[in-house]
């Protein structure tokens, strides 16, 4: 028997409760979650282990057939056996059936981990009966868990998905909730609300996405101090059958119990995002990632070529040399390595070998090979398109119209809520097994646009707008499924979803199966009222190699509070000159781990650089990407320190940037390691506590960077 023992110590313990009724519960090192039937108050309770302090979780409600049912149990029991996921957690099942309701019943599902105060859950809903869920009132009417707050005085939100036009890209917000919210029954997007008292700590979450301020659920407030987790919009259509065989399961549901203020809480749910949310982990792991796409725009643009006219070998061939002495370890060729959308064949009018001598110089090298797809889009020729021709998209009866999509063939939109999500599946593990790809971007996914009756997201029985709400509500699911089902296939497999542009979901749902692509090159012209004309010009505003862009990319960091970096990829350039270089390098390590531009232009010197720092990098980047960060000073301010040294070992980077010329120093606010690799300009000393003391001498703007642990 391992020596984390059976199931890491997670025990189900029967508990004997007044009139032979039975409950449950759960325990693991860190929390205990006990169910309770017939508490109307309480389905279930979570308790931080050595708190003494119990969160209370009243039971889910729904309509059915017009009267509201809420799912206070007569008893509980085990469902089955518990059940070990990949990534270490355990999944327990009970079920129970209604007090009030008779042929109704609830299963209730745990995911907890042996390391982490954090449970994820979710409810299916039964009948033995035919039965509907509906909607009386003409909106969404289920209650998915109602919690108290008393004595937790500080409440905070945390939304994921605000789009800052400043900086053209999606960040995290956190801000304070007031009294007067709550006594005015105010209502929160989330998807995380956290409170604490600064000893104790709890955190309620909804795995879901959409761009704030829509919301397809939502917290709202009570006087009291009560928070009621809502449906909003779109979780389930009026009508919907529930019975023999239609059963209505929810999105997943977090929640955690701290003993700690917010610091304990951050770090605590960061840890989990980053290693237990998500079965396949591949797409934590901090690579260094290369994508073609701004060579393809530079080529446009600054040589007057086309996206297209450098996919091929000559070009790739070079560029994948120029990247393996750079110390890049993923390779991704974007749009124009296939022939047209749908069928996601290697183009062999531009690669006539069928990307054969990619593979090998890729293998040669140990680097990974990624492809850009558009998961929505099929081709006018394919064969897919007669063949799922009922799967297009359609707004207000009108199918899509064909469109080019970048210089390839004219392609149909297709629905991704409806039976070709899983023929796009098939395709992706398809070229996994022929090609051996393992990174899969995809773009150009918006959340709205199909009311389409024949699909999964309503009928003609359900209003065009219902239609549309289903299918926005549905679409951030059926792509978490999608990515699902390749990582099944390819347990190495990374989906990154692209976000770069408003409009897009995101949240909590995608993140447990993948990562975000997040930003290209910050705002465009437009943002900032400067015309333009798109016909002939670039609309990047920030497009050109020095410090101005890094301000944009590393802006949305604000992220790795709650969510680690590495789950937002963002490309810098490796332009020379050095300084430009090292202002760039000592971006991407913090997390986002991405370089995109002309390769090739890169002088040896520059090349060599980037081979030296990153080969520092890697030598410490697991503990950069699981420590929370430190930062003082403003974004583009002079310091801007980032401190990311991991509390359990000391090792990390500290990287210091300015806009000014001058003399900063610095002490760590954690013990390091006492070895370490620094850039020029750099002295470091210890004080007593083991602290690093640095001084840092800024010749002109630019950054330093302090690897704690490299040799």
């Amino acid at each position: 028997m391992r020596p984390e023992r059976f199931l890491l110590m997670a025990l189900v313990t029967a508990l004997s409760l007044p009139h032979g009724l039975h409950a449950a519960a759960v325990e693991t090192g860190l929390l205990r979650i006990e169910v309770r039937p017939r508490d109307a108050g309480a389905l279930w309770v979570l308790t931080a282990r050595g708190s003494g302090r119990a969160h209370r979780f009243a039971p889910p409600a729904f309509e059915v057939d017009g009267a509201a049912v809420p799912a206070a149990l007569r008893e509980v029991r085990p469902a089955g056996v518990p059940r070990r996921l990949a990534n270490g957690a355990v999944e327990y099942r009970f079920a129970g059936p209604f007090q009030a309701a008779a042929g109704l019943s609830l299963e209730l599902v745990f995911r907890v981990h042996e390391q982490s105060p954090v449970v994820r859950f979710r409810y299916i809903l039964r009948s033995g009966t035919p039965r509907k869920l509906t909607k009386s009132r003409g909106r969404d009417a289920i209650t998915y868990a109602a919690f108290p707050l008393g004595g937790l005085p500080e409440v905070r939100e945390v939304r994921l998905s605000e789009f800052l036009e400043v900086v053209h890209s999606y960040t995290a917000t956190e801000r304070e909730v007031a009294a007067r919210e709550f006594e005015n029954e105010l209502t929160l997007m989330g998807p995380i609300l956290a409170a604490s008292d600064g000893r104790h700590s709890l955190l309620a979450a909804y795995e879901h996405g959409s761009q704030a301020p829509e919301t397809f659920l939502h917290f709202r407030l009570e006087g009291g101090r009560g928070v009621r987790l809502e449906a909003v919009k779109g979780n389930y259509l009026s009508g919907q059958a529930l019975g023999p065989g239609a059963e209505f399961e929810t999105i997943w549901f977090e929640a955690a119990a701290v003993n700690g203020g917010w610091e304990e809480l951050r770090s605590a749910y960061r840890a989990f995002v980053l290693k237990y949310l998500a079965e396949n982990p591949a797409s934590r792991r901090p690579l260094i990632f290369y994508n073609t796409w701004n060579f393809q725009e530079r080529n446009k643009f600054w040589n007057g070529k086309s996206y297209l006219d450098s996919m091929n070998n000559e070009r790739l061939l070079p560029e994948i040399d120029a990247a393996h002495r750079m110390g890049i370890e993923v390779f991704v060729m974007d749009t124009g390595w296939y022939e047209k959308t749908g069928d996601w064949a290697v183009s062999r009018q531009r690669f006539p070998d069928g990307l054969a001598a990619i593979r090998r110089r890729l293998q040669d090298y140990g680097m990974r090979l990624g492809l850009w797809f558009s998961p929505q889009h099929v081709a006018v020729s394919s064969p897919l398109a007669g063949k799922y021709a009922g799967c297009r998209m359609s707004w207000r009866g009108r199918p899509s119209a064909p469109h080019p999509v970048w210089e390839t063939e004219s392609s149909y939109r297709m629905c991704l809520v409806s039976p070709y999500s899983e023929v796009f599946a098939d395709a992706l593990i398809r070229l996994h097994r022929e090609l051996g790809v393992t990174y899969f971007k995809w773009d150009a996914v918006d959340q709205h646009g199909c009311d389409d009756p024949r699909h999964w997201h309503g009928d003609e029985s359900h209003s065009a707008e219902e239609r549309a709400e289903s299918y926005a509500f549905q679409l951030p699911l059926a792509l978490k499924r999608i990515a699902e089902r390749v990582a099944e296939a390819a347990p190495e497999a990374i989906l990154d979803f692209d976000v770069t542009e408003a409009g897009r979901s995101v949240g909590l749902a995608f993140l447990s199966a993948g990562k975000y692509f997040l930003i290209n090159n910050g705002p465009y012209y437009q943002n900032y009222n400067v015309p333009i004309n798109p016909e002939k010009d670039n609309w990047n505003l920030f497009f050109h190699p020095g410090p101005a862009r890094t301000w944009i990319c590393r802006t949305p960091l604000s992220y790795d509070a709650w969510i680690p970096s590495v789950l937002f990829l963002t490309h810098y350039f490796p332009d020379d000159p050095s300084d430009s270089q090292i202002v760039n390098l000592a971006s991407l390590i913090l997390g986002q781990n991405g370089i995109w531009g002309d390769l090739l232009k890169v002088s040896p010197e520059g090349a060599a650089l980037f081979g030296r720092m990153l080969g520092w990098y890697r030598q410490v980047r697991e503990d950069i990407t699981e420590a929370p960060p430190v930062r003082s000073g403003a974004i583009s301010g002079s310091a801007e320190v980032h401190e990311k040294i991991s509390p359990a070992s000391g090792r990390g980077a500290v990287v210091v940037f300015s806009t000014a010329r001058g003399r900063t120093i610095y002490v760590t606010q954690r013990r390091t390691a006492r070895e370490f690799r620094a850039t020029e300009g750099v002295s470091v000393r210890f004080d007593a506590a083991g602290r690093a003391r640095l001084e840092l001498s800024f010749e002109r703007p630019g950054a330093h960077i302090v690897f704690f642990g490299a040799r």
